[in-house]
């Protein structure tokens, strides 16, 4: 896969296997060489994303079932495509018991099903914990663990994510989230995946547990249907290492796999036999080489980063995770204060997890930190279990900072610490304002010596936001006055009252506009739930909410706002456009395996999910690229051909990229405005801070020197000659160059 891409499509009943076997051609068309698909095994009923498996035996028949696969496989294979399929070893869907038959046997028959072994359970009561009961003819298998939940099961007896969405269902799902909250997630005594009780972890650590749920996708693997796995969540696995080991010996040496784990800047990703991560750690270094680190000094926090991460980890480590943090406290009763202390721990932790006994320094800073702060607590008593790798604390605490950081950083602190939210990405840095090209370079040279064919990307179905969306924000890294004038207009003619949600929402508004109402409310609403300080998904305060949904009104009855909206936002799009494409090409054609999520070879203006999942019209991109292969150069404006062009022939071009990644040097009084590199005779050049570019007068006599004497630039199909060439001839009149040696 050293010289293939990917373009991720996310498969579900409406976008079927036929449906992406019909965009095959499409897709060889555009120059990507693997379709990389959602989750297809069979999935809850009527899930949307297919990480809820419920039976990890057969192909989903949602989707088409194993002949549907089979056609795709058939299409993509006549188009000389291969297939990269997206699996889930973590957990598996529980929300409907009977459709997992696995968890219904064990909710029936407790420790004496076959399956007991297959899920993570505290066997203490001899039966599971569950939230709600169920509507299956069995109810001695379920356990009541309120009195208020007693009488509201009696009262409605449904199971959360069933029927029809009847009244009665939608109280009970309420409830079930406003229970589970306030009764510290109701003691359950089964592992979840992070706080959601409908996902419950398995212990694919075992070998006939892995074997029964991995059968089915090594056979993809054996019969030639795969090329390739992206697993999902390894932090939650009890043996990350020894999964992907035994992952590695059942697919072979040849069968490419991607992690999708998130490093912290500085972080190494452990020796696993694996080709790399799914690319987080990209996405945040070239979105920074488009922030102008100047801006840092305009931005002051109300708080430091550090600190709004450690609270959001506090909360979810003592409130949404209480459940698994009084699971470890139990397996060291005689330590007093031993759930505090290892909610301290977790909080200081700076990465997601270790992988004892790789990474145990991260341990040790957390217990300096902890120690530090609370000098009252047990640390001593626990350090010597915490650093025991065989130590069943210290295999589940690896486990739990790794959801604490998740749920409280990515889930909460995100969406509080707004100062500039295009930082504010899974995987992302907020207090790491840019990045150097020198330190771009840095990261993309590692990449290439350690891990070659590791996945890269801009966009996800997890990200917070576009990375159309990111690219506009970026350009008020360099316009912080004008911002914080256009923000003190908006915040009058409609006031929120928190000034830190009223920076999300304003910023939000800059980044994705033009947007829908109703999707922009949407948006809103789930931000200041997950940011749970005046609202919450548990709590839901309709006051404060009703003022959100009032300012978002104004902005769009008010013809003085809505224009003044409009005014700015038209002024800086064509710098986000720049942005935009110099992200791209830089992440084409840097090292690693590229991947194209679902639309985004046009604009994309999309928001966290579910706005990020919305279906795509290939119908248009499909024609568009016809006309772009018949000699027509697109303007850069809102039809977003120009992104297509980009994307098509930055794809095409990476079959000649050669084993090597240098920087082209930059000469001249705007030499900090490009960003260049030599991929062995194929070059990128692109843009970086347009506006402060613009303001300086343009490049003037900027030059970079060539690799070769003799070059072309195949998006606007011109030719130059020499080791010197003006950079204001390569980037006109597009903001980004790919050059190939003639």
């Amino acid at each position: 896969m050293e010289a293939g891409s990917t373009y991720r499509v996310q498969v579900r009943p409406d976008f079927d296997f036929a449906a992406a076997a019909s965009i095959a051609g499409y897709l060889a068309e555009l120059g990507v060489t693997h379709l990389y698909s959602a989750p297809i095994l069979t999935a809850a009923p009527g899930s949307t994303h297919g990480y809820d498996v419920v039976d990890p035996t057969r192909v989903s028949p949602a989707l088409g079932g194993a002949e549907g696969l089979a056609q795709l496989v058939q299409a993509l294979r006549d188009n000389g495509l291969g297939l990269v399929v997206d699996i889930v070893p973590n957990h598996c869907g529980v929300a409907v018991p009977e459709a997992n038959p696995a968890w219904w046997s064990v909710l029936r028959d407790g420790p004496g099903s076959p399956y007991a072994s297959w899920f993570d359970i505290d066997w203490a009561r001899r039966r599971i914990l569950v939230p709600v009961l169920g509507d299956g003819e069995d109810e001695s298998a379920l356990s009541i663990v309120d009195d208020e939940l007693r009488y509201h099961e009696h009262r409605y007896p449904i199971a959360p994510g069933t029927g029809a969405g009847t009244p009665q269902e939608v109280h009970a799902r309420q409830y079930y989230e406003l229970v589970n909250w306030r009764r510290g997630n109701v003691e359950l005594n089964y592992r979840r995946f992070f706080a959601i009780s409908d996902l419950a972890a398995l212990r694919v650590e075992l070998p006939q547990v892995f074997d029964a749920t991995h059968a089915e996708p090594l056979r993809w693997v054996r019969e030639g249907l795969v090329d390739g796995l992206r697993i999902d969540h390894p932090d939650g696995l009890r043996d990350p290492g020894g999964y992907l080991s035994r992952l590695r010996d059942g697919a072979g040496p040849g069968t490419w796999i991607v992690v999708e784990k998130i490093l912290e800047p500085g972080e190494e990703l452990p020796d696993w036999p694996v080709a790399g991560t799914t690319g987080y750690d990209a996405l945040r270094e070239i979105g920074g080489l488009f922030v102008d680190p100047a801006g840092r000094s305009a931005y002051p926090p109300r708080i430091s980063w550090t600190e709004a991460a450690r609270t959001g980890k506090t909360e979810a480590a003592t409130r949404l995770l209480a459940t698994e943090l009084n699971r470890l406290a139990r397996l060291i009763p005689c330590v007093p204060a031993a759930a505090e202390a290892l909610a301290e721990l977790a909080a200081d932790f700076p990465v997601y997890r270790s992988y004892l006994p790789d990474g145990e320094r991260h341990l040790t800073e957390a217990l300096a930190r902890a120690r530090k702060r609370r000098p009252d607590l047990p640390f001593d008593e626990l350090e010597p279990r915490l650093r025991c790798a065989s130590d069943d604390l210290a295999v589940r605490f690896q486990q739990f900072t790794g959801a604490a950081m998740a749920k409280g950083v990515e889930d909460t602190a995100f969406y509080r610490w707004t100062r500039f939210i295009a930082l504010n990405e899974v995987g992302g840095a907020p207090g790491h304002f840019g990045v150097p090209p020198e330190e771009f370079h840095a990261a993309a040279r590692r990449r290439l010596a350690r891990w070659p064919a590791a996945m890269t990307t801009l966009a996800t179905h997890d990200t917070k936001r576009s990375e159309d969306v990111r690219a506009r924000l970026a350009v008020l890294s360099e316009i912080p006055h004008e911002w914080r004038a256009a923000v003190a207009r908006w915040q009058a003619a409609a006031p929120l009252p928190d000034p830190d949600f009223a920076a999300l929402l304003w910023q939000t508004v800059a980044g994705a506009w033009p947007i829908e109402e109703e999707r922009l409310r949407g948006y809103a609403i789930k931000a200041a739930r997950e940011g749970a300080v005046h609202t919450s998904w548990a709590d839901p305060d309709p006051t404060y909410e009703d003022e959100i949904v009032r300012s978002i009104s104004a902005l769009y009855s008010d013809p003085l706002l809505n224009k003044d909206v409009e005014q700015f936002v038209s002024w800086i799009t064509p710098y986000g456009w720049s942005n935009s494409l110099g992200q791209k090409l830089v992440q084409l054609l840097s090292p690693g395996v590229p991947d194209v999520y679902q639309g985004t070879e046009l604009w994309d203006n999309s928001l966290v999910d579910p706005d990020n999942r919305r279906p795509v019209d290939f119908g248009p991109r499909r024609d568009l690229l016809s006309q772009l292969d018949s000699g027509w150069l697109p303007p850069v404006d809102r039809s977003g051909a120009v992104k297509l062009l980009v994307t098509s022939r930055a794809l095409r071009a990476r079959p000649r990229l050669g084993p090597v990644y240098q920087p082209v040097p930059v000469e001249g009084p705007a030499a900090d405005h490009v960003v260049a590199f030599d991929r062995g005779g194929v070059v990128a050049v692109a843009t970086r801070l347009p506006v402060g570019l613009e303001r300086r007068g343009g490049w003037a006599d900027t030059v970079i020197r060539a690799p070769c004497q003799d070059m072309v630039d195949t998006l606007r199909r011109r030719s130059f000659t020499g080791s010197r060439i003006p950079v204001r001839e390569i980037l006109n009149p597009y903001p980004v160059a790919l050059l190939v040696a003639a």
